[in-house]
Parts: C-alpha cells; structure tokens; sequence
C-alpha cells in the first residue's frame, strides 16, 4: 500500500472507532430491548487496526524495522 491509501484507510477507520465509542457509551435503554451490535468491541478493534495502520506508514516514511 502506498502512502496515500494508508492515510485514507487511517481516516475512515478512526471514523469508525469515534462513531463507535460513541454508540458505545450511550446509556442503555430498556425499553429499546438488548444492543444487537457490540460497539465496544467494534472500537476496540478499530482501534487496533489504526494503531497497526501508523506503525505501517512509519515503517512507510522510512523507520527502521527490527526483527522480533
């Protein structure tokens, strides 16, 4: 991926993460029924992927990669 699609990606993916920290820390509503969408999960994975998409455009912008 080329350093534009990885900005791209960063962008709607942090979007996600927001949008769903924020579903997620609505006060549930009984009279609504249970959430049928696990939004904190959905955030936390959001903002796994975020987190691995940076160190992807750093290792992009030339930071030094070191074997595990």
């Amino acid at each position: 991926m080329d350093k534009v699609t990885t900005l791209m990606l960063i962008g709607a993916t942090l979007a996600v993460a927001v949008f769903a920290g924020w579903r997620g820390g609505r006060a549930w509503d009984p009279a609504r029924g249970v959430r049928m969408v696990p939004w904190r999960f959905i955030m936390m994975v959001a903002g796994a992927v975020v987190f691995y998409l940076l160190v992807h455009l750093a290792v992009l912008f030339g930071a030094p990669q070191r074997p595990i």
